[in-house]
């Protein structure tokens, strides 16, 4: 059973796959060469299932931080005896800067330790376990490192230390004294085809500092927002980015598959994937943090991959694998025990084949904020977008799974009619560049239904609040996407009533937000940080600024010693949960960022108070 914190974990990225690595120096989990492949190490989910540490072998004071505006991990070890800095990252491809980040990355995960004063014994364990965890490789002393042959690809290790093996585990133990370094490589090749090329020592260090640098880069293109907390927001535009699979833009919710929404529980989802339901969300923190060519590439993939859908007259799907793949049937993998016992664990993730309709309108809102005004479109684009505001506009009385993704009955969810609204808005806007002049009478016909059957059946005059579903006495944090989407004023007393009340009813004892407070499979569920962004992001729109601050800043006080944010926290003991780190809450944080800025820039409203 693994049992280190969710939030012990520091993410490394090449733009195509990713690492988690502890606190003292171990990588738990390293799935290669894509997001979604196999993990390699994966001790994150079974004390057996894999790890690589390199730690001091005495006791030592731990911290750590990315180089600057970059996502290159740094821990320092101070001992008695001296110091040590253990710098890991993904590499990066050789020179490769900007906006190619990603484009080249050889898929390698390079490691450095160096005596920096006095002297520091190191200790390193070396237990790859390929399939998460099922394969056990025979590992060879060669030239240069340490092979490993087993499965589908054959491992080496690029080192000059000595390590002696056992079983399918290599151990060394060795002493450095100042200015000693260690450099370390780990690639991954096809089992039946030529080895990987080993790295030298030399090479190990300039690929680090070629990642730096590409990193960096990246980030001097990426200032645009100028504002409070610019910091975080910057932070999070490169984690955005770092979640991105580089050769097609798509983004995955999360780098890890089935850690859970309660420690023991079952929701143990795989989010190695991309969600249409995110799209609006993320184009707008893209935007916000000055990623206009990730913008640009992420919708691509998403038109692209849900275009052929439609066009067969089918449902949009939620969700794709992040090179457009269809089907993401989950399976269990029954050998792993999961993080504190939570199983089952999961790969693949069967929310795939849910009915979500409020994806029509996130698809919608993506385009409208992606497409200049006047732009000509393409026949493929345009089709595709008409065809999803005739879905919208022929399907919103339809029960559905909602944004959650509800494993229980279809219901009338409010937040799916939310954004079918949304969907026929904004097509409505963009009618001209859609050449659908004809179809904007039918589309408001359906646009003011919706917007009746929203005010009449969503709205509970007992509660004083939108509500979960039609006809429901259950509160839920979507409904604050009402003011965000601009469906009603923000001063309109039904919103502020509604702001209010999930304020109250959905606010944990820690100061965050619930999603809900119950639901068909019965588990009491942490507190969502994106929830609680959005309620910081309601708050600054309706005028009250200095409580959306207070808001905000207790979201942000739970992104761990690194600046990540998981996607839920404990409610009683504040711990963090679910899929690690979470796009979700780093687009919440920059959204919320920007709503609280511009709202301090404009006058107070009448009747608000900041």
């Amino acid at each position: 059973m693994s049992v280190r914190p969710i939030s012990d974990h520091a993410l490394l990225s090449d733009c195509r796959s990713a690492a988690l690595v502890t606190s003292d120096g171990s990588v738990d989990w390293l799935c290669l060469p894509r997001f979604d492949s196999p993990a390699l190490f994966a001790r994150l989910l079974d004390e057996d299932a894999g790890h690589w540490s390199i730690r001091p072998a005495a006791p030592a004071e731990v911290s750590r931080r990315y180089v600057e505006e970059t996502l290159v991990l740094e821990t320092t070890f101070r001992t008695t005896g001296g110091t040590a800095v253990l710098r890991d990252a993904l590499a990066l491809g050789r020179r490769e800067r900007g906006h190619a980040l990603g484009a080249a990355s050889p898929g390698v995960l390079l490691r450095q330790i160096t005596c920096t004063e006095g002297q520091v014994p190191i200790e390193i364990a070396y237990a790859p376990r390929p399939e998460f965890g099922l394969v056990h490789p025979l590992l060879t002393p060669v030239r240069g490192g340490l092979a490993g042959y087993g499965g589908a690809h054959v491992l080496l290790l690029s080192t000059s230390v000595d390590l002696r093996v056992s079983g399918s585990t290599a151990y060394s133990q060795i002493t450095l004294r100042a200015p000693d370094r260690l450099g370390f490589a780990l690639h991954v090749g096809p089992a039946w085809g030529n080895e990987p090329t080993r790295w030298r020592a030399g090479c190990i260090r300039r690929r680090l500092n070629d990642t730096v640098e590409g990193w960096r880069s990246w980030s001097r293109l990426h200032r645009g927002y100028v504002g409070p907390w610019q910091h975080e927001v910057g932070h999070s535009g490169r984690v955005l980015r770092a979640l991105t699979f580089a050769p097609t833009g798509a983004i995955v919710a999360a780098a890890t598959t089935s850690l859970p929404e309660r420690a023991g529980g079952t929701r143990n989802w795989d989010y190695r994937y991309t969600w249409v339901r995110d799209a609006s969300f993320t184009l707008q923190a893209l935007a916000t943090a000055a990623c206009e060519k990730e913008k640009n590439k992420f919708f691509g993939f998403v038109a692209r991959a849900a275009a052929t859908q439609l066009h067969r007259g089918a449902d949009l799907p939620i969700m794709y694998g992040i090179g457009g793949e269809r089907d993401l049937s989950e399976r269990p993998l029954p050998h792993l025990t999961g993080w504190r016992d939570s199983n089952p664990v999961r790969t693949g993730n069967d929310a795939w084949r849910q009915r979500q309709l409020d994806v029509y309108g996130e698809l919608l809102d993506a385009a409208h904020q992606t497409i200049p005004s006047g732009e000509w479109l393409d026949t493929p684009t345009r089709t595709f977008l008409l065809q999803a505001a005739d879905t919208a506009a022929r399907r919103w009385t339809e029960p559905d799974q909602g944004i959650w993704e509800r494993r229980g009955p279809s219901r009338h969810f409010l937040h799916s009619k939310l954004m079918c609204w949304v969907a026929l808005d904004r097509a409505i806007a963009m009618a001209p560049a859609l050449q659908a002049d004809e179809c904007v009478s039918h589309w408001q016909h359906e646009r003011a239904e919706i917007r009746q059957a929203i005010e009449q059946r969503g709205w509970n005059p007992r509660l004083g609040a939108f509500t979960q579903a039609f006809d429901s006495d259950d509160l839920d944090a979507s409904a604050l996407m009402l003011p965000i989407v601009g469906f009603l004023p923000p001063q309109d007393p039904r919103v502020q009533s509604t702001v209010l009340a999930v304020a109250t009813g959905l606010t944990d004892r820690n100061g965050l937000i619930r999603r809900y407070l119950a639901d068909e499979i019965e588990e009491v569920e942490g507190a969502f940080l994106l929830c609680t962004f959005w309620l910081a992001h309601a708050l600054a729109l309706t005028g009250h600024t200095t409580h959306a601050r207070q808001v905000f800043q207790t979201a942000i006080a739970r992104a761990n010693d690194v600046g990540l944010l998981a996607e839920e926290t404990d409610s009683i003991t504040g711990e963090a949960l679910g899929n690690f780190p979470q796009a979700f809450s780093h687009i919440g944080l920059i959204n919320a960022a920007r709503a609280i800025r511009d709202a301090e820039r404009q006058p107070v409203p009448q009747g608000a108070e900041r």
